[in-house]
């Protein structure tokens, strides 16, 4: 049984606002780490706006510098808002460890994915729950440093 987007909604919003409490009542230093993976602020420019935006995100992967990201929106049958915008604007900014720095964003190849995915679950097993409850293939986004 597949659950409404609004609840994937709801549940996004709940992580990402008490991810950034956390983050300004311990003035940074918490978390370090988010079910085991790295807490990321992910900074794109909106694709219809222009506006600014930071979006709290968790890395279960890095390799060789670049960080990857998975646009699953908690299983929502569309991609989410900030994965769009770095598409549209791939060069980005990331914070992560309280450093910000500059980043490519591009979707993983096929191969990249194939190869990819079974860390992305091993490191937090809910990601092939958002899988099976959507029709869309979950992207991931590989942040590379520029």
């Amino acid at each position: 049984m597949r659950k409404p987007d609004f609840v994937s909604e709801a549940s996004g919003w709940v992580l990402e606002t008490g991810h950034r409490t956390l983050l300004a009542v311990t003035g940074g230093r918490y978390p370090k780490s988010v079910m085991g993976m790295l807490p990321v602020e992910l900074h794109t420019v909106g694709r219809k706006s222009g506006k600014a935006y930071g979006t709290m995100l968790s890395s279960p992967v890095q390799e060789d510098g670049t960080i990857v990201v998975v646009a699953s929106k908690g299983g929502h049958s569309d991609h989410p808002d900030w994965y769009k915008n770095a598409l549209a604007t791939p060069d980005v900014e990331v914070t992560a460890n309280g450093e910000t720095k500059p980043y490519r964003a591009r979707t993983a190849t096929a191969d990249e994915r194939a190869r990819l995915w079974p860390k992305v679950v091993k490191a937090y097993r809910g990601y092939a729950g958002y899988q099976r409850n959507t029709d869309r293939e979950i992207p991931l986004l590989l942040l590379e440093p520029r």
